[in-house]
């Protein structure tokens, strides 16, 4: 009976040693380098939904709506005396419309990479210094002028039969008039 708690205490022995040592081992080498972080130190932020109307032929023909992220400084943005928000939207808007060119109807025209490019060199270039380092995609649509028409009809129709469908059980729980 000794002997098996004495092979059993040996057994724990060797074997927490063996942790030990492989923890040590592991630890001075290093099992890998500490991932780094995209951008380390800058801020991300975060803009609403900007919405530009595309006007083709003296006409709306859709809206353009982005939701952007970009990259900044703290200490840039700091020293900025109009909100960083405003001069993204303006510089969006500047944009679009100095490139007519773009035909968001037709998906294969369209290089996001070299919009967000132009934004945050046009932005940088404005200010005056590197302020935007990256600007990043959220979202991006563009609803022509007949898909507004097809949901603004969609909806009201669901409207007047939402309402309709209420109308009808007040009626029917009204006393019957004598």
């Amino acid at each position: 009976m000794i002997k098996i708690i004495a092979i059993a205490v040996w057994v724990c022995a060797a074997t927490l040693g063996a942790v030990f040592y492989s923890f040590q081992a592991a630890g001075e080498r290093g099992v890998g380098e500490k991932p780094k972080p995209m951008l380390g130190g800058l801020d991300y932020v975060k803009t609403d939904v900007i919405s530009v109307p595309l006007i083709r032929d003296s006409k709306i023909g859709g809206y353009f709506l982005a939701k952007l992220v970009y990259t900044v400084e703290p200490e840039q943005i700091k020293k900025l005396s109009i909100p960083a928000e405003a001069l993204i939207t303006d510089q969006v808007y500047s944009y679009l419309y100095a490139n007519p060119q773009i035909d968001f109807s037709k998906k294969a025209t369209i290089d996001l990479d070299a919009f967000r490019t132009a934004i945050r060199d046009s932005i940088n270039s404005r200010v005056g210094a590197n302020l935007v380092h990256e600007v990043l995609i959220d979202q991006v649509n563009f609803l022509s002028k007949d898909e507004i028409r097809d949901n603004w009809l969609r909806r009201r129709q669901e409207s007047d039969t939402a309402a309709a469908g209420t109308a009808k059980p007040a009626e029917a729980e009204a006393p019957p008039a004598h």
